[in-house]
C-alpha cells in the first residue's frame, strides 16, 4: 500500500533546473508575466477562496532579493527573501496551522518550497567559512560568498534540506507512540529525530528508538516521505518491529510513551483529532492529517 499525496507535497511548479544557470534565460522570465507569490514575512497572504496570493515582480521592493522557484504554465514564479528567517518553531504560530488547513494541496506544496528556501537565505546572509557577505545566484539556489578581491573567499553555500526519521513501532500488535511537553492535551504521535552524521535510516530509526524509549528494534520498513519547510527537513516515514515492550523514556524528549492496540488507533483515527480530544473514552488525539505520521496511521491501519 502506497501513502497519498501527503502535505507540502505534490506541487505544480516546474522546477527548471536548466533556467537556474542560465542568466539570460532567467532574465527573460522576469518580465510583466512573471509572477511574485505574497508572503508576510514567511507567512502565505491567503485569498478570499483560499488560493495563494501573486503578485507582479512590481510588488517587490527595488533593492529584494528574489528567488526563481521556477515554472508554473510557462511563467516564472518568484518570491522575495524576508528581512528575518523564523525566529522560533512553527508549532508556536498558530496562524501557520490555519494556513495549512485552508491551502489546496498544489498551493500548500508551493507555498512550501518558497518558505523553506527564502527562510534559508534570510538566514544565511553571511558566509559560514569566513564570515563575509554573501550574494544570491543560480536564481536562488545557491548563494556565493563574496569575490577574494573583495576579502570574500568564493565559497559556494547551497540550500539544505535535513532528513528525519518518523518511524511506527510495533510489538504483538500494538504501536509505541509519544508526546513531547509541547502537544495538546491526549495528542501523541510517532517518535522521531534527525538523521545524524555517517547514520544510514535504519541506522537512526535503530538510535532514536532506543534513546527516547529506551526499545530495540529491528526489520526497519522505509514507507514514505514528507518535506516539511519548518524549517526545512524531509519526514523519512519508517515501521520497525520491537524486540520487547519494556519502556525507558527519556524525559528531556518525550514527555510520555506508550503502546497502544489496534482497537485504541482505529478510535483515535475515526473520531479524529478534534473529536478525540473532547472524548474521555478515547485514549488519544492522532496527529492531523498535515503531518506524516497520521498517515502512517492510516497506512499500518489498513495493511492489517
Amino acid at each position: 500500500m502506497t501513502l497519498p499525496i501527503v502535505a507540502f507535497a505534490g506541487s505544480p511548479l516546474d522546477r527548471a533546473d536548466h533556467i537556474r544557470a542560465d542568466p539570460a534565460a532567467l532574465a527573460g522570465l522576469m518580465d510583466w508575466r512573471a509572477r511574485l507569490l505574497k508572503l508576510d514575512g514567511l507567512m502565505p497572504v491567503i485569498g478570499d477562496l483560499g488560493e495563494l496570493g501573486w503578485g507582479t515582480l512590481a510588488d517587490a521592493a527595488e533593492d529584494a532579493e528574489l528567488v526563481f522557484l521556477g515554472l508554473i504554465d510557462g511563467k516564472g514564479c518568484f518570491a522575495a527573501v524576508p528581512d528575518e528567517g523564523a525566529a522560533g518553531p512553527a508549532y508556536a504560530n498558530p496562524a501557520i496551522w490555519q494556513a495549512m488547513q485552508l491551502l489546496a494541496p498544489g498551493d500548500l506544496a508551493t507555498y512550501g518550497v518558497a518558505r523553506a528556501l527564502v527562510d534559508w537565505h534570510a538566514r544565511h546572509r553571511f558566509c559560514a567559512r569566513c564570515g563575509k557577505a554573501t550574494r544570491l545566484s543560480k536564481g536562488g539556489w545557491q548563494r556565493d560568498c563574496s569575490p577574494r578581491s573583495e576579502g570574500g573567499c568564493e565559497a559556494q553555500h547551497f540550500p539544505r534540506t535535513d532528513p528525519v526519521t518518523i518511524m511506527l513501532v510495533e510489538h504483538s500488535g500494538r504501536l509505541l507512540l509519544g508526546r513531547q511537553p509541547r502537544f495538546p492535551p491526549k495528542a501523541f504521535s510517532a517518535l522521531a529525530g534527525f538523521v545524524e552524521p555517517g547514520e544510514t535510516i535504519e541506522e537512526a530509526v535503530a538510535r532514536e528508538v532506543f534513546e527516547e524509549a529506551g526499545v530495540r528494534v529491528r526489520n526497519v520498513e522505509y514507507v514514505a516521505t514528507q518535506p516539511w519547510p519548518f524549517p526545512s527537513q524531509l519526514m523519512i516515514g519508517c515501521y520497525s518491529v520491537a524486540e520487547d515492550d519494556a519502556l525507558t523514556i527519556d524525559t528531556t524528549e518525550l514527555e510520555e510513551a506508550r503502546w497502544f492496540s489496534r482497537e485504541d488507533i482505529l478510535s483515535a483515527m475515526a473520531a479524529g483529532r478534534d473529536g478525540a480530544m473532547k472524548d474521555e473514552l478515547i485514549p488519544f488525539a492522532p496527529p492531523p492529517p498535515v503531518a506524516i505520521a497520521h498517515h502512517l496511521l492510516k497506512w499500518w491501519l489498513a495493511k492489517g
